[in-house]
């Protein structure tokens, strides 16, 4: 990655704006490579024994823990939904519980 480029993911973490890199030409070029050499298959199901089309690329290392990998081959692998989630499980913290409608009045 080049200096310009990692200077201005570095400010997109700090600006909380990291998604605009995932709309990066480099990001996209890198995503479509990694697709294409694993297959298109997901390597947590492939590792499991199962077969399932990958439905993103994820990466090993954070994008904002570790700006300088964000466009490294070696720390991207293919992934469907379901096992991104569970590489992920900060983002379903548990569920905030609706507090259930009670009526004063009692029968």
């Amino acid at each position: 990655m080049t200096p310009t480029l990692l200077a201005q993911l570095k400010q997109m973490i700090a600006d909380d704006e990291v998604a605009k890199f995932y709309q990066w030409k480099q990001w996209r070029f890198l995503r479509s490579r990694v697709r294409k050499k694993y297959n298109n298959e997901c390597q947590r199901c492939k590792d499991l024994g199962k077969q399932s089309k990958s439905d993103m690329v994820h990466h090993e290392k954070s994008v904002r823990d570790y700006p300088e990998l964000a466009l490294a081959f070696d720390n991207c692998k293919p992934l469907c939904n379901p096992c991104h989630n569970l590489e992920h499980p900060e983002k379903f913290g548990k569920a905030k519980k609706v507090k259930k409608f009670m009526n004063e009045e009692r029968w």
